[in-house]
């Protein structure tokens, strides 16, 4: 069982972890191309998440919790390249 888990958190890991690396080229990509349409398919893209963060204030203690998750074509291609990485471990 704990066998198991520790597989679906490496999983888990490995696609986060491409997705942000993706990102992160987009990005650089972004400032190395021209504007057009080509660096707009790359970065642009929904947003998906809370668009102020929940506060919760007890007086003594403030959290504010809040989670927004930036979708482009960039971080799908780095999430796709973690996959096929992943289905060859």
């Amino acid at each position: 069982m704990a066998g198991a888990q520790r597989r679906v958190g490496l999983i888990v890991l490995i696609l986060l972890v491409g997705a942000v690396i993706g990102s992160f080229l987009g990005e650089m990509a972004s400032t190395l191309l021209s504007p057009g349409w080509l660096q707009s398919l790359l970065t642009k893209g929904p947003t998906v998440g809370l668009k102020t963060p929940a506060t919760l204030d007890l007086q003594f203690l403030s959290v504010s919790l809040g989670l927004a998750l930036k979708v482009n074509l960039a971080a799908l291609l780095g999430l796709i390249l973690a996959a096929l990485i992943l289905r060859r471990l």
